[in-house]
């Protein structure tokens, strides 16, 4: 026997022989349940816009459609037409669209009217432009002002910055003013007590900036608001809609920093042994092309190997050190849960499915392409 172990996991997969190394498997029904659980939380799936950024597959958009889901966010124009082609009602383009960007973006609200598209702004000079070019392709844009409530990324202060965008907005025929737009993505406290004080302070100044809007005639208030660590405390307000992207597969990081959060892993990285390099050492074929390398070890943690620990990583390969190396044989095969999940799915040009302990089929992540058609 192998260092596999003898009782099987819900994570083990049967017909190894059939699955390349390394991959990137994805486990449709803990998608469901986690799809599920995010509904339950929100307490009205119409309250629900999931951001896809995280898992960029259309057959994961048409899990959420099966949910009832039917409004979603994005980060690309791929991303948007990938969800135009999968009949999402509602899409928002949670990026400034800049460049050519704004002509793609006109785009795609003429290519799939079946779709109503919206996008985020924050700069006078964005809006003229995309204004511009609604104008010139004969479309209307629905824009929402992206609102910085503390991460000093995108978005403008809520105060008469914000106002002064909505007048011009306003002003500017081909685009409409459709809400707020206020991502919360610098809380990211473990404390569940404080990351909720700090979520209520960053939203007070949004609530007071709605307030002023209706009183100056803005006659749509929508908020999207949150990311999935503040996903719990947004879920409160029943006049906000909301937008977790994680929770849909879940990785180790957030499964650390937030286990208050009951959502199910549900990716996971398949890697093999390729060499044993030294006493207590193992190779695994997992460099920074498939999982992603952007923060310091650990990186990944192995669901059959928990005590393994990184000693150097690079494009084709991972160094594990663990006291049961000689347990381990060149072609084992390792689970592991990815650290960051986002940026390790947009690595994969496909994911393999598995169901019922089997490998199953193959998705293309066609969400991670800079360009689709459009």
């Amino acid at each position: 026997m192998t260092a596999a172990a003898s009782n099987q996991s819900w994570f083990d997969v049967e017909n190894l022989p059939d699955a390349i190394s390394p991959s990137l498997l994805i486990y449709p029904d803990r998608v469901r349940e986690n799809i599920r659980r995010m509904i339950a939380m929100a307490g009205d799936v119409r309250r629900l816009r999931p951001h896809i950024k995280t898992h960029k597959l259309r057959e994961i958009v048409r899990l959420h459609l099966d949910a009832g889901i039917t409004k979603f966010k994005a980060a690309t124009i791929a991303e948007g037409e990938m969800l135009g082609e999968a009949g999402a009602a509602n899409v928002l383009l949670a990026y400034p669209p800049v460049g050519p960007n704004a002509a793609r973006l006109c785009e795609l609200i003429r290519r799939f009217p079946g779709t109503a598209y919206s996008v985020i702004v924050d700069d006078p000079q964005v809006v003229e432009a995309l204004a511009a070019e609604a104008r010139r392709q004969s479309v209307q844009i629905m824009a929402l002002i992206d609102i910085d409530c503390g991460q000093h990324r995108t978005g403008v202060a809520p105060g008469e910055q914000a106002l002064n965008l909505y007048r011009k907005l306003k002003d500017s025929p081909g685009l409409v003013f459709d809400g707020l737009h206020v991502y919360d993505g610098h809380i990211h406290d473990t404390d569940p007590s404080l990351r909720e004080e700090r979520c209520e302070q960053a939203f007070a100044p949004v609530a007071r900036l709605r307030e002023e809007l209706v009183s100056q005639g803005a006659s749509e208030n929508r908020i999207v608001a949150g990311g999935t660590p503040t996903f719990p405390i947004h879920a409160r307000r029943r006049d906000v809609e909301l937008s977790p992207g994680t929770c849909v597969l879940w990785d180790q990081g957030y499964a650390t920093r937030f286990p208050d959060l009951d959502f199910l892993i549900a990716a996971l990285v398949l890697t093999r042994v390729v060499s044993k390099p030294g006493p207590g050492l193992l190779c695994l074929d997992l460099g920074h092309k498939a999982v992603a390398a952007e923060n310091p070890p650990p990186r990944v943690y192995f669901l059959n190997l928990p005590g393994a620990k990184a000693v150097s990583h690079s494009e084709e390969h991972l160094v594990v050190e663990t006291p049961d190396a000689e347990r381990w044989r060149v072609g084992d095969c390792l689970y592991g849960v990815p650290w960051h999940i986002c940026p390790t799915v947009a690595l994969h040009s496909s994911v393999l499915v598995v169901e019922r302990h089997r490998v199953v089929g193959e998705w293309e992540v066609i969400g991670r392409r800079r360009r689709i058609s459009v």
